[in-house]
């Protein structure tokens, strides 16, 4: 019998949540992702060093000032390591844009083309890249300008239904809810422990998915951010599932027959009319984890934005 990694390969995507090229070349996934947090890590690699001194080299030559360098030898080691990355991929490889835009669509839509513009001069075409973008109202604005313009996105740090439902109707291509994380805050907040099948943040997923394939909204589900292999195979069968390169040598060493525990049942009844923003927000402000998970979120992605700034600093 093969190994949970390989059954789950069958019936789901398989993404890998790292900017560790090592750890993409072990576990061959079709797509990868990577995060502020991924990339700060990385830096501290023997193969990304390389390329954050070439980022800075490069931002000096084409910026005029010190904030402008730092901000374009962040978003040139981001593409660098990226662009690395799709030689290893035959799919896509996801880019967040700066936390700190998360509440400005036209900053997001702006730096998302500067992405795109720095990746085209590696030699990557669009397609193979999904710009990751904050599930804000503001940011889910972004990703429809964007979707218009041919650019793909992928909706990130989202934990909530109205989030999942709003992305769907701006055209967004994939949204990554956040297991793990709605899992920590219930576990904090009422001191119970949860079974894979109880764990709130697997049925979040599953309720999304459910609703997403019910009304044939196009775009992927992939969860992600997961805390243990027993999430991860609760989800089996969802469109993409992100998963940490620990966790896929877990399942990689796992045997046993997987459960396939989310199916496409092929019902389209009428999609509902698009929520409002002020339904967004109240609907996300009603939710004490989905909103106190998602702004947390963005501070710490911004958290390692600035000390990946820091660093940049220190050798300019």
């Amino acid at each position: 019998m093969s190994d949970l990694l390989s059954q789950l390969k069958a019936v789901t995507t398989v993404v890998v949540d790292s900017g560790d090229l090592g750890a993409i070349e072990q576990f061959r996934p079709v797509d990868a992702t990577t995060n502020p947090s991924l990339l700060l890590n990385a830096s501290q690699l023997d193969f990304a060093k390389p390329m954050l001194s070439a980022a800075i080299r490069y931002a000096k030559t084409h910026a005029d000032d010190n904030a402008a360098i730092l901000e374009l030898a962040c978003d040139k080691f981001a593409v660098d390591v990226g662009t690395a990355i799709s030689k290893l991929v035959p799919g896509r490889v996801s880019t967040e844009v700066d936390a700190r835009l998360s509440f400005d669509t036209e900053a997001t839509v702006a730096k998302a083309l500067q992405l795109v513009e720095l990746y085209q001069q590696n030699g990557v075409s669009s397609d193979r890249i999904l710009i990751k973008v904050a599930s804000t109202w503001e940011g889910i604005q972004a990703a429809r300008q964007l979707e218009q313009q041919g650019i793909q996105c992928n909706l990130t740090l989202l934990f909530h239904m109205a989030q999942a439902r709003a992305c769907a109707e701006a055209g967004a291509y994939l949204i990554s809810p956040f297991v793990g994380r709605i899992l920590d805050w219930y576990k904090a907040n009422t001191k119970q422990d949860y079974t894979a099948d109880t764990d709130p943040g697997v049925l979040s997923v599953r309720d999304i998915y459910h609703f997403y394939k019910e009304h044939g909204y196009p775009t992927v589900v992939m969860g992600a951010s997961f805390r243990n292999t027993g999430e991860v195979l609760a989800l089996a069968g969802c469109d993409r599932l992100t998963i940490s390169p620990g966790l896929l040598d877990e399942l990689s060493k796992q045997t046993g027959s997987l459960d396939i525990k989310l199916r496409d049942s092929g019902a389209n009844t009428p999609k509902p009319a698009a929520l409002t923003e002020s339904e967004f927000r109240w609907q996300l402000n009603e939710d004490a984890m989905a909103t106190e998970k998602l702004a947390e979120g963005i501070r710490k992605f911004a958290v390692d934005q600035r000390k990946l700034e820091q660093l940049i600093a220190s050798q300019v």
